[in-house]
């Protein structure tokens, strides 16, 4: 890209613009993406340095050697200044997602009180009623796997466990109408 080929490409002429960019873009890019590690923002800035380098050519003669430097310096230029910009822009704060993590706190508390609600509800369960709570629920076992590791009929697993639901279910009741 010496002398006419330079004015052509600067001039805006599709051909030389895209033998410029099949011979340069790919290496600058990856320059760039190597620099600021954001494909969106490497792709913006391999494009402005092209802008900047083509509008740059009708005042200035630029070697074909020299040209590789060259856009690596104009993108340099460009990352230096999209940096300063950010710093001196400062950390944009959304408040909306401030509120969203308090929210998010909220409901952490929240599912530990109901998590120790319920751990302390089991607790109260006989032992046997435990185990097969445990099996069939918290595991996901079937009601025929809970009978044959528990020693009991199917029938009595059935039994056990409607009991042991039940029975959690007046601890519960009574847990949360306490606190209103």
């Amino acid at each position: 890209m010496v002398g006419d080929e330079a004015k052509k490409a600067a001039a805006g002429d599709p051909r030389m613009i895209e033998q410029l960019c099949s011979n340069y873009w790919e290496p600058l890019y990856r320059y760039i993406y190597f620099k600021v590690q954001n494909r969106e923002e490497a792709e913006d800035i391999t494009q402005e340095t092209f802008v900047k380098t083509l509008a740059y050519w009708p005042e200035h003669e630029i070697s074909r050697n020299n040209l590789p430097g060259f856009l690596k310096t104009v993108s340099q230029n460009i990352i230096c200044d999209r940096w300063r910009q950010k710093k001196r822009r400062g950390a944009s704060i959304n408040w909306e997602d401030l509120n969203l993590k308090e929210n998010r706190t909220g409901d952490e508390q929240t599912q530990i009180t109901q998590r120790l609600q319920i751990e302390s509800a089991l607790a109260q369960l006989k032992p046997d009623q435990q185990r097969i709570i445990e099996l069939r629920i918290i595991q996901g076992y079937s009601v025929a796997e809970t009978a044959r590791l528990t020693g009991k009929t199917e029938a009595a697993v059935r039994v056990s466990q409607y009991r042991a639901l039940q029975f959690l279910a007046r601890i519960l009741e009574n847990d949360s109408g306490q606190e209103g």
